[in-house]
């Protein structure tokens, strides 16, 4: 039966949210059970896209990256593939009305990352629309439910929180990212003297966004609001410890929050959301 490669479809994205983010797998437990298997496919689709730019080394990233945007709008298309991961995700853009546009500005996000190894700041602006700011839309496409009047309302908010956690994300790895690929997506940065100045600059972008963002969260409907709120809370919180860590300690080590850490967050969220705190 169709249903049953459909369920398997999804638990592969499933598996895939778990496997590569503790943080957004406690964030989507925590949305309403209907809005978890759109997101966790969501996901699935980013993440696969991600890796063959970021972690496919020796292979011919072009080539794979052009088969999986062909095949992704095949499965669209076709209202199937044997591609799990990209079978789970055609039925999220049918089922909540994604725009194709938001998955081809993504798509050529990732196709900028095989090109561009340091980013001017209309590059970087280019990238940070195409890597997060379209993926917090296809979320909102979901967690509006066909509410068109309410997702173009919220859609500013979305594009600011996506644009914060990559940016939180581009921080934490700016290590990873220069050392491992080569890429410095900051613009005007010296990774050889990154600076408090430098720092501080990206900071203060990054706690606008966030401000910003908690506008349109406040706002969500409640089937998505708790669960936003606590991936927020725990950005915020990974916000918190690299603003207090010297810069070029940035440079020295990955920033990370402990899973045990992890837990404590997620206790204080929900109890800052229950009590209307947010």
């Amino acid at each position: 039966m169709k249903s049953l490669f459909d369920e398997v479809s999804v638990e592969c994205s499933k598996l895939t949210t778990k496997r590569y983010s503790t943080s957004f797998s406690l964030g989507i437990y925590f949305l309403k059970s209907h809005l978890r298997k759109p997101v966790y496919s969501i996901y699935g689709f980013v993440r696969f896209a991600d890796e063959i730019v970021d972690s496919f080394h020796g292979y011919d990233k072009k080539n794979l990256l052009y088969k999986f945007r062909k095949e992704t709008f095949e499965a669209i298309d076709n209202r199937i593939s044997l591609n799990p991961i990209l079978n789970a995700f055609q039925e999220t853009v049918h089922q909540y009305g994604i725009d194709l546009s938001l998955i081809d500005i993504f798509l050529h996000s990732m196709e900028m990352d095989l090109e561009h190894k340091e980013y001017d700041s209309v590059q970087f602006k280019e990238y940070i629309l195409g890597s997060a700011e379209v993926v917090g839309l296809m979320c909102l496409h979901v967690f509006t439910e066909g509410d068109k009047e309410l997702y173009e309302t919220l859609k500013p908010f979305a594009m600011k929180l996506g644009a914060a956690f990559q940016k939180i994300n581009f921080l934490r790895d700016i290590k990873a990212d220069y050392e491992l690929l080569g890429r410095i997506y900051f613009p005007d940065i010296n990774m050889l003297e990154f600076t408090v100045n430098e720092k501080q600059i990206i900071e203060a972008d990054i706690e606008k966004d966030f401000n910003e963002a908690l506008i349109g969260i406040r706002k969500l409907p409640a089937a998505a609001k708790e669960g936003v709120y606590l991936a927020y809370f725990y950005y915020r919180a990974l916000f918190k410890k690299i603003k207090n860590i010297p810069a070029k300690q940035i440079l020295s080590k990955r920033i990370r929050i402990s899973n045990g850490h992890k837990i404590s967050l997620m206790l204080n969220s929900m109890l800052r959301f229950q009590m209307n705190l947010i």
